[in-house]
């Protein structure tokens, strides 16, 4: 295949400027552009691929709770079949378990220790269905959540604020209160710990307990389940199942997804990615445009160059696109090295921090403070693929001005003096 004699020009320029015949300090130029731009794009892939490793571990830790998908009645009453919701979910193909619950907000005592949390009327067996957590301990922890015998599990920070051990008894205070000759009363009830749990996200470690479900339609003077807990196939899908369920169940129910129960987390998290994104951006960007800078020397260095080829014919356009090709050749070559070398360390993360971590002696991520003790990364060709496209155009637009100017040299002043 015969390639137009621009890019053969373009090339020779990129190959001479970068073995350093002619002009070191403009083959030293060119080389740190270029290692600006690949430190720039691998700064971006790395640093995004970590995000989205840690997003993926709060959110797994997260999902190992609640459900993906949960369903109310708009009025806020019991559901008067549970089951019969359950089915009409499940028409939808996304949707592979289905469980009871009943929630509300209490207040948890352990003698002078009072906490505010989340108790949750659970059937350990369905609950299985659509929480992980539920299906690790449902032979064990949540064995002892039998219907009449008021026993709880605590989430093991919440029993540690307590001071509640296995065996202990805590007060549990429901909303609302019972009217009696002396007045309202507030509902309490002594629930004996027989668990806890340990999820690893602290919101709900500290501020969730289970109890069983027929204990907690008594406690919170319910007839029955407020709500069923659904899981589906795919969680990043829960948004749009959510929405066809809304539709397909009809306005007597509440539809929320997980994404929208932890809404401030999830919006804080695509922020902060966002704001990081733009932020490396620059990175990219101040290195793509000492492109400009390369250029421009390079194009002062070959003004009698370029003199001859106008005599020989050569037009202004083709001028242009001898210094395009050149630095974009710059270009291609710092994005696509910064894009082996961002891919080599996020997949190889977790090797490497433990590395560092035993070679400078400390702990990047203390067990004592972080839950989570290694470096998680993520790779996502959906932030790859942009981060490619933008470098590869700050580039080319880094090349328009300095070949528009090699393509404005006069012939006859540049040869005027050689």
């Amino acid at each position: 295949m015969n390639l137009p004699y621009e890019w053969h020009v373009g090339w020779r320029y990129t190959r001479a400027g970068r073995a350093g015949r002619r002009n070191g300090f403009i083959s030293f130029i060119s080389g740190v552009s270029v290692l600006g731009i690949a430190l720039g794009v691998a700064a971006l892939i790395i640093v995004l691929s970590v995000m989205n490793g840690f997003q993926k571990e709060v959110r797994d830790r997260m999902l190992s709770v609640i459900s993906h998908i949960e369903v109310f009645d708009a009025a806020g009453n019991a559901l008067p079949d549970w089951r019969a919701t359950a089915e009409a979910a499940k028409r939808n193909p996304q949707v592979i378990g289905a469980a009871p619950f009943i929630a509300s907000q209490t207040l948890i005592g352990r003698g002078d220790e009072l906490r505010g949390a989340v108790v949750r009327g659970i059937v350990p067996a369905e609950e299985a269905k659509v929480t992980d957590l539920a299906r690790q301990m449902r032979d064990t922890t949540l064995a002892g959540l039998r219907p009449g015998e008021w026993n709880i599990v605590l989430g093991i920070e919440l029993a540690r604020l307590l001071g509640a051990h296995l065996g202990d008894k805590v007060t549990v205070a429901a909303p609302g209160g019972q009217l009696t000759p002396a007045g309202v009363v507030p509902r309490l009830k002594q629930f004996t710990l027989v668990g806890t749990f340990e999820a690893g996200h602290y919101e709900y470690d500290s501020g969730l307990a289970l109890i069983a479900l027929e204990d907690a339609a008594k406690l919170f003077s319910s007839e029955g389940p407020t709500g069923v807990q659904l899981r589906l196939q795919d969680v990043h899908q829960a948004r749009g199942v959510a929405a066809e369920l809304a539709q397909s169940l009809g306005s007597r129910f509440n539809v929320r997804d997980w994404t929208r129960t932890n809404r401030n987390w999830f919006d804080a998290v695509q922020i902060e990615k966002r704001l990081m994104f733009i932020i490396l951006t620059l990175i990219v960007a101040v290195a793509a445009f000492n492109l400009v800078s390369t250029l421009v020397m390079t194009v002062t260095d070959k003004r009698a160059d370029i003199a001859i080829l106008r005599t020989l014919g050569a037009s202004p356009r083709s001028i242009m696109g001898i210094f395009i090709v050149q630095g974009a050749t710059a270009g291609i070559i710092g994005t696509l090295s910064g894009v082996l070398f961002g891919l080599l360390i996020a997949f190889n993360i977790d090797s490497i921090v433990p590395a560092l971590e035993r070679a400078l002696g400390v702990a990047f991520l203390p067990g004592s403070i972080y839950v989570i003790s290694r470096m998680p990364s993520e790779p996502q060709s959906s932030d790859i693929v942009p981060i490619v496209v933008i470098s590869l155009l700050l580039s080319f637009a880094a090349t328009l001005y300095p070949s528009w100017r090699a393509s404005r040299v006069n012939p006859a002043e540049a040869l005027r003096y050689e």
